[in-house]
């Protein structure tokens, strides 16, 4: 499939290394430098404007990384050409962005997935198989907490400005959060929470709690958070016969390990099996699904309709506030 990459970053590069048999035709990033690079990098042409690759006729899929502010626009420009589109989260900055991005995405047939990547990760991958088996029951509840401490500066950098971000922590890692939880326990009819601005002299919040309950009675209690200082990520799913644990993400959050403990008969101590993964494939595992939705005319998973339901969550709680 021959697909192009508009924003050059660390996360463009890391998509255009995933392509696998797919050929990428042409980058585009406002900033000239950066999209030479990665044209040099993965042999294709490039350009600093974003309809070159929205409007070329070879190019089917669009990929699209770039600061949150021109996500919808550049998407609903790239669909209106007949594109697909993997765009990385959140999607949009504000609820009605996405509505009309849903909207076009509908009316022109084409398939629309938000990145949300973490859904493919080994550890998730697992937990679902054994959730999926049903061997420990139900979901009941999920926790999660997801930190990074920020670096110098950060308050000045573009997700510290709502106009370019749309919103902060929760709506930054907290969304990763909220589609696991959705994941395993379904839609959220219920939302509470706060956010608020600890330490970060920003106007978005630079930590997030949420308490999200399903019309069935599930719960999820998430924690989102660039106070963390030393970086962490923890899901938990708790069943009526087991508990899964991941922890760690790879890299600076430490190694991806899944804790399965199931319940004896007799309950007490539960028997407990650890996985470990040393490498993420998710990137490439992301990609290939996307792929396959296209080609057997599918939806995606975190197709835009499903991940309409994760900023829903966020755009409530930040109502709470």
């Amino acid at each position: 499939m021959k697909t192009g990459i508009i924003g050059c970053g660390l996360i463009g590069w890391r998509r255009a290394s995933f392509l696998g048999e797919d050929e990428l035709v042409m980058c585009a990033d406002v900033d000239e430098e950066r999209a030479k690079k990665l044209a040099e990098e993965f042999d294709c042409e490039y350009s600093t404007d974003s309809t070159k690759v929205t409007s070329d006729p070879r190019i089917e899929a669009v990929i699209i990384s770039t600061t949150n502010q021109f996500l919808a626009e550049i998407a609903t420009d790239a669909v209106r050409n007949n594109k697909h589109c993997l765009i990385e989260k959140p999607g949009a900055r504000t609820l009605v962005e996405y509505e009309q991005l849903m909207n076009v995405a509908k009316e022109q047939g084409v398939k629309v997935k938000i990145g949300y990547n973490h859904r493919f990760h080994p550890s998730f991958l697992k937990a679902r198989e054994i959730v999926d088996s049903g061997e420990i029951g139900e979901v009941m509840y999920v926790r999660g907490r997801y930190g990074h401490g920020g670096r110098l500066g950060y308050d000045k950098e573009w997700r510290a400005d709502p106009q370019k971000s749309g919103g902060g922590e929760m709506l930054d890692q907290g969304t990763h959060l909220i589609d696991l939880a959705r994941w395993f326990c379904g839609e959220f009819t219920d939302v509470k929470g706060h956010v608020g601005t600890f330490f970060w002299d920003m106007p978005v919040e630079d930590n997030g709690f949420a308490l999200l309950k399903t019309d069935s009675g599930k719960v999820a209690w998430l924690t989102a958070s660039c106070t963390q200082w030393k970086n962490l990520f923890c899901f938990e799913i708790h069943c009526k016969t087991g508990l899964l644990v991941i922890d760690g993400l790879g890299k600076s959050y430490g190694k991806e390990t899944l804790t399965f403990h199931k319940m004896k008969p007799e309950m007490g101590i539960p028997d407990t099996e650890t996985f470990t993964w040393d490498e993420d494939d998710s990137w490439k595992k992301e990609w290939v699904e996307f792929r396959s939705a296209i080609s057997e005319n599918r939806e995606p998973m975190s197709s835009i309709s499903d991940a309409y339901g994760n900023f829903k969550v966020v755009s409530d709680l930040y109502k709470t506030h």
